[in-house]
């Protein structure tokens, strides 16, 4: 029988198929996803919202738009790991989310140039070790910093 909340429905295979890295990359990103979609239901109607609740929209809207890839062109283990540990940290939550499919891409690039071992022991591997979502976490919130917040901005 199909899952009466499509969204929330999980595959017997899914979880199975996914690397190690992945799945400690992913966390809690399946539970905000739900409460986001709960949220922007509830939230469609009002214009009066408090700023954990237009935080936690964006930060929604972010994961929505992370998660989309070009037909044909998938991403990397690593990048999407990169990409994962970065977004559920919630490091993206200021990047505007036209800007997002450049972002990706620059700090994808940027990872492989600085943190190349780490990008290729997470696809040789298939895990990723606490150490290195440490390691990601903190040159992806760098590199946000400099190029997507404050005087970066103008940049993008």
């Amino acid at each position: 029988r199909p899952a009466v909340n499509i969204g929330l429905s999980v595959s017997r295979v899914g979880g199975a198929a996914q690397t190690k890295a992945m799945k400690k990359a992913v966390g809690s990103l399946r539970l905000d996803l739900a409460q986001f979609r709960e949220m922007e239901v509830f939230t469609q109607f009002a214009s009066d919202l408090d700023e954990v609740t237009r935080r936690n929209l964006a930060y929604g809207q972010g994961l929505m738009r992370l998660l989309r890839q070009n037909q044909g062109h998938p991403l990397s283990l690593h990048a999407q790991v990169i990409l994962l540990v970065a977004a559920t940290a919630r490091l993206f939550t200021e990047v505007p989310l036209d800007d997002y499919p450049v972002m990706m891409e620059d700090l994808v690039a940027h990872m492989e140039r600085n943190r190349a071992a780490l990008c290729e022991s997470i696809d040789a591997q298939g895990t990723l070790s606490d150490e290195q979502k440490d390691t990601i976490r903190e040159d992806a919130d760098a590199f946000v910093r400099k190029n997507w917040r404050g005087a970066g901005n103008a940049e993008h």
